[in-house]
């Protein structure tokens, strides 16, 4: 049902007046059906070249990782303007001119120890179908530059963190779908693109959007974050879905999309990425995100190493669920659980490993360990299950997370792991 040029072709067939007999009308339909499944796939093949050619760019080691406020940050938001530019997609002010695509805003970070002071830009784009709301597609394309020990989990000689998945893939996903959008039929809204800049630092882009957007946020449909879609993993095809809980309609159409990839949806509105600051405004927001993995915040986050069938995927599944809420009013928000603050843990001590968010059983799955850290020097593996913590059995990320919390620097603690079919005890020291 999607009307979109990458997954979908118009197909008519001519009176049947016009064929002589039957077995004519066999040969052609056949011949057609070879003509239109070539079709589908070259459009396919013109996506991953389009995909590919973003990533590979943003990515390469001429960006030096795209740190925020860097002359490299500027050349990959001129990349990006190039390509709404390319798409047909103005700026807000219906226009071309380059400049008017970009929103700066400063910032005072501290980065290595140092307070230092830093001026990033948003680059913003906009479809304009003169409609009542307006649907907000957003994805960070700032990265670690050359690393640093707050941030980068890589412990070497400096290097350019690529950042091909975190998030060159977003952006990449974003710029497909506006392509998309421009040349859909769907016009019951507006639509704006925004590629934020400061998000490894502290989300300040997106903060900065949010409180001077260019236009009355009260007109806001929703929001969609696509942050690190470029690693789908193969075998279990998970897709988790942040913010599930901002809205009552986003289970009621997740519902009737029919899709390869397997959903895994969590409802808090707040998260580590871009759609927090539109959610903390009272805007319903969905996160698109297929998890971390070992190359996560290190050099070794690079292009060779994006699925991009699996891209293909997400893509589609975020014009679909465009598509469905196309006709549909504009989305009731609701808060999720998440704002208690006596609810989030408060963490003294790391473990040291990078869960697996897309692990569907019990416990919390070890994607990662990092060396040095507290789970490499006892003995965990990558794959392993953690069950239990202390006293505290781990049946998912948020008893794990609170069975971390109760811990400070110095304690040293029983952990339980399943390892295949084996339950194994280590000691750990934080």
């Amino acid at each position: 049902n999607t009307p979109s040029a990458m997954f979908n072709t118009r197909s008519t067939s001519p009176p049947k007046s016009a064929w002589p007999g039957v077995s004519i009308m066999f040969i052609l339909m056949s011949l057609y059906s070879t003509s239109l499944f070539g079709q589908l796939q070259s459009v396919k093949a013109q996506v991953t070249t389009n995909l590919k050619e973003h990533i590979t760019y943003l990515a390469s080691d001429s960006l030096h990782g795209r740190m925020t406020g860097s002359e490299d940050e500027r050349k990959a938001a001129a990349y990006i303007t190039g390509e709404f530019k390319k798409y047909g997609i103005a700026n807000y002010e219906g226009n071309f001119d380059a400049k008017k695509y970009l929103q700066g805003f400063e910032f005072n970070p501290t980065v290595d120890s140092v307070k230092t002071h830093v001026s990033g830009n948003n680059v913003v784009a906009y479809i304009n179908n003169h409609a009542k709301h307006t649907i907000i597609i957003g994805a960070h394309y700032d990265h670690l530059g050359w690393g640093d020990p707050k941030h980068s989990t890589y412990r070497g000689e400096p290097a350019v963190h690529h950042g091909a998945d975190d998030n060159a893939s977003g952006v990449s996903a974003m710029l497909e779908i506006a392509r998309e959008l421009k040349n859909s039929s769907l016009k019951n809204n507006n639509y704006v693109f925004i590629a934020f800049s400061g998000e490894e630092l502290g989300l300040y882009g997106s903060k900065w959007f949010a409180d001077h957007p260019g236009f009355d946020l009260k007109q806001a449909d929703y929001m969609l974050n696509f942050d690190m879609v470029g690693r789908l993993d193969s075998t279990s095809q998970t897709l988790i879905l942040g913010g599930t809980g901002t809205s009552p309609t986003w289970k009621e159409v997740i519902e009737k999309i029919q899709s390869p990839l397997h959903i895994k949806s969590t409802e808090s509105g707040v998260g580590p990425s871009d759609h927090t600051s539109f959610y903390l405004k009272d805007i319903p927001v969905l996160f698109f995100f297929t998890g971390q993995h070992k190359d996560y915040h290190k050099p070794s986050d690079v292009e060779s190493k994006i699925n991009y069938g699996g891209m293909e995927l997400v893509i589609k599944y975020a014009m679909d669920l465009l598509t469905k809420l196309n006709d549909k009013d504009k989305l009731a928000f609701t808060k999720t659980k998440d704002d208690s603050n006596d609810d989030v843990p408060k963490f003294k001590v790391t473990l040291g490993v990078m869960p697996d968010y897309t692990y569907d059983g019990e416990g919390m799955r070890i994607d990662a360990v990092t060396d040095g850290k507290p789970a490499s020097k006892a003995g965990l593996l990558a794959g392993d299950v953690v069950i239990q913590l202390g006293d505290v059995k781990v049946t998912e990320m948020m008893s794990y997370m609170k069975a971390l919390g109760q811990f400070k620097k110095g304690d040293t603690s029983k952990v339980k792991v399943k390892r295949g079919k084996e339950i194994i005890e280590k000691d750990v020291q934080f």
